[in-house]
């Protein structure tokens, strides 16, 4: 599943809930999965981390949908290398 699909199978499942919650709400609840994936990063399974990477993912497209912003239009200042230095390898010296 690709980017696209994947924001509008969110949008499709979940949209009326997560516009009422807003994107405040929405904030929160994608900070909390992020603190669920820092801890199985930190020692849980494979299987644990598969999950809340996909959670992490689902919370991050739905605050997009909130926002009205299209993921996979977004994500193509990364098609021909680093938005920073144009690289494909990135050489900034800003980031490690």
């Amino acid at each position: 599943m690709d980017i696209a699909a994947f924001q509008q199978l969110i949008d499709r499942m979940y949209s009326h809930k997560d516009r009422v919650r807003g994107a405040a709400g929405t904030f929160l609840w994608l900070t909390e999965e992020l603190g669920e994936l820092a801890s199985a990063v930190a020692e849980g399974t494979p299987e644990e981390k598969s999950a809340e990477f996909a959670d992490v993912l689902a919370w991050l497209v739905t605050l997009a949908n909130v926002e009205g912003v299209d993921l996979a239009r977004a994500i193509e200042k990364y098609a021909h290398g680093c938005p920073g230095c144009g690289q494909m390898v990135c050489v900034c010296d800003e980031k490690p």
